[in-house]
């Protein structure tokens, strides 16, 4: 869950940075655009494909951690637009001081606190289905 939730972040941020012209939610995160979400969740998918051919990771499909990595980047993104929101409301530009020039530990967790429910409810939809 932390490589793919990284793999997006970082992806989305050279993607973003390379070729994004259309803001995702301007108000809130500024800098967040849709060109990076969709480069995101591309290579995040990509690679959750790749963790799915591994032979340590064979608990799911690759088709299924596919899946699981769209849900991850979804409600991950989401997430850390909710603790942008609940930043600029606060009037605060960064959730703590023991990371500096990574907005807090906040920041680092956010995608992941928000997408577990996501995550789990899939996973137990999986295992009910099966």
């Amino acid at each position: 869950m932390f490589i793919l939730i990284w793999a997006n972040d970082t992806f989305a941020y050279i993607v973003g940075k390379t070729i994004g012209k259309h803001k995702l939610f301007e108000r809130i995160s500024p800098k967040k655009t849709i060109e990076g979400f969709v480069g995101g969740m591309v290579f995040t998918v990509i690679g959750a494909y790749i963790l799915g051919q591994s032979f340590y990771f064979t608990f799911l499909t690759p088709w299924q951690w596919m899946a699981f990595a769209a849900i991850l980047v979804i409600f991950g993104t989401l997430g850390d637009l909710v603790e942008s929101h609940l930043k600029r409301n606060a009037g605060v530009k960064d959730s703590g001081t023991i990371m500096p020039g990574h907005g807090g530990i906040l920041d680092r967790l956010d995608s992941v606190l928000f997408a577990i429910p996501f995550l789990f409810l899939y996973y137990q939809i999986l295992n009910y289905v099966s």
